[in-house]
């Protein structure tokens, strides 16, 4: 039996990083539009849905080809979590999902089909969630109560080239998560139970948050032909 499997993407109206920041224009396009797009180009999805509070936004992301989820404000400020909206979302929906992806627009910059492979191996391996991650080739340190660690041996320092598989860490790079609803409304997270994940190289790693990430990722962007295609 084919599972109903949406796209949900959370898109308040303010930003106190960037004002503005989900329909600032990004690559030609409103920053939000990216992922409904790349969400609609994607077979397996069935519904693509914008959960926002700002009438603005939800203008834009319908005349992308979205369906709207109004959210209310109390789940719309600066502490609201992303679980608050997606709770949200499923008690508003007629038709329940068994599956949900999440798209931060923050996190545009996806490989192309990343979607689409990310759906079919969580489905091949029947995972309960799955999420994206980027390996970083930076050196980590840990503080605890004014003394400083690594995390690393600085004796015998490796060559970023030369640090072995299994030595590489990665970054929640915040572009794709994939779960269950069951999943979801047994634990209250988007993350949890047998979780799986999908690797996007370190160019993909990058989320907006300031105005320096903004133009950064623009950069980058016009390198990876973002949006060209």
């Amino acid at each position: 039996m084919k599972k109903k499997i949406i796209a949900i993407i959370p898109a308040r109206g303010c930003s106190k990083g960037i004002p503005r920041k989900n329909i600032k224009i990004f690559a030609g396009k409103p920053l939000v539009v990216h992922s409904i797009e790349q969400a609609l180009n994607t077979s397996q999805i069935d519904a693509v849905y914008v959960s926002t509070d700002d009438a603005e936004i939800a203008k834009i992301s319908k005349n992308a080809g979205a369906e709207i989820i109004n959210r209310p404000k109390e789940i719309s400020g600066d502490i609201a979590t992303t679980e608050s909206v997606i709770a949200h979302a499923l008690s508003v929906l007629n038709e329940k999902p068994d599956i949900i992806i999440l798209l931060q627009p923050t996190s545009p910059l996806r490989p192309e089909n990343s979607i689409k492979d990310g759906i079919e191996k969580f489905l091949k391996r029947n995972y309960d969630s799955l999420l994206s991650i980027s390996p970083t080739h930076r050196f980590f340190w840990k503080i605890k109560n004014g003394q400083i660690n690594a995390e690393y041996d600085f004796l015998n320092r490796p060559r970023r080239q030369d640090i072995k598989e299994k030595n590489i860490n990665y970054v929640e790079n915040g572009s794709l998560y994939i779960f269950s609803r069951k999943h979801f409304e047994k634990t209250g997270n988007r993350l949890g139970g047998k979780i799986g994940y999908l690797i996007f190289s370190e160019e993909y790693s990058y989320e907006i948050d300031t105005f320096s990430d903004f133009e950064f990722l623009e950069i980058l962007a016009k390198k990876l032909n973002f949006g060209d295609k």
